[in-house]
This record gives structure tokens, C-alpha cells and sequence, in this order.
């Protein structure tokens, strides 16, 4: 028999330098295209789950206050002795309507103030549970007279002592 050439098996030609750079062109697109999306996704995406959010819970508005000008005096017993109670006050609403309702009915608000403050006695306001107890009950006073008002009382988030002087 006659000796016949024995062929290696068939190879691919490598890719050319043309091939490899179609390859590379392919996937940067690819890559371009991806991290597009995921930017839009995360720009456009978030920002309607912002605006979603917002609509549940509103932003909360900047506190405003209302000072009880001029502060009140008060007398009180205490052992036969009659004792003075100087407080200045400051009321906290995020709400313009509730700041005007409040300015509007001032003097309801001292005198109801002036009858809670002048039934304290000397020995329970002398300490610190005792003015903050005072304080939860003259919020509790405006909150009355905003709803007796017509308004809505748990706009008055909070009253604070400025001054507080006792002799």
C-alpha cells in the first residue's frame, strides 16, 4: 500500500485583528447600554419612589412660635405664705392657620394660664417633675381653647418655659 498522507484535523483560522476588535466594540456597547439602564433606573426610578413617599408623609414644615407677652405673675400660699410665680412661655405649631388662631385668641389662652398657674402649690412646681408636669397641663389648656376655637388642637405640638421664677 501505498503511503498516504495522513491529514490533521481541520483548525479554525484564528480570529483576525478585525474579528477581535468587533468582539471588543460588541461588548463595550453591551456595557454602555447596561449601565445606561441601570442609571436611568436609579435617576428616574427613585425619584418617582420619592415623589411617592412624599405624597404618604409630607415633608414637616418649619416650627414656628408664639411668645405670651408679657409673662405672667401669679401668687400663690404656700404655709401661710404667700410665694410669686414669674413664666414666660412659648407655644410650637407647624401650622400658620393654628399660629394665627392662637395669636388671634391670646387673651383666652392667659387667662385660662393665669387660673392653672396661680392653683400650683410651692412644694410640687419646686421640682423638676413639677414643671413638667405644669408644662403637659398649660398644653393641655391651649390645646382646649384651640378647639374651642374651632381649630384643631393637636397642632399645638408643644409649649416651653423661657423663664421660670419663683420667690
Amino acid at each position: 500500500m501505498a503511503d498516504v498522507p495522513v491529514l490533521a484535523p481541520a483548525q479554525e483560522p484564528a480570529p483576525s485583528g478585525k474579528g477581535k476588535k468587533l468582539i471588543i466594540l460588541i461588548a463595550v456597547a453591551v456595557l454602555v447600554l447596561v449601565g445606561g439602564g441601570v442609571g436611568a433606573w436609579f435617576a428616574f426610578g427613585s425619584a418617582s419612589g420619592k415623589k411617592a413617599a412624599a405624597a404618604r408623609h409630607p415633608p414637616l414644615a418649619p416650627p414656628q412660635y408664639v411668645a405670651l407677652d408679657p409673662p405672667f405673675v401669679v401668687n400663690f400660699e404656700n404655709d401661710q405664705q404667700v410665694r410669686f410665680l414669674q413664666v414666660t412661655a412659648q407655644l410650637m405649631s407647624r401650622d400658620l392657620s393654628t399660629i394665627e388662631l392662637l395669636k388671634a385668641n391670646d387673651p383666652v389662652v392667659r387667662n385660662d394660664l393665669l387660673l392653672l398657674f396661680g392653683g400650683q402649690k410651692y412644694s410640687v412646681i419646686s421640682t423638676r417633675e413639677g414643671k413638667e408636669q405644669l408644662r403637659t397641663q398649660t398644653l393641655a389648656a391651649v390645646r382646649k381653647v384651640v378647639a374651642g376655637a374651632g381649630g384643631k388642637p393637636e397642632r399645638v405640638e408643644a409649649v416651653y418655659f423661657t423663664s421660670f421664677v419663683m420667690q
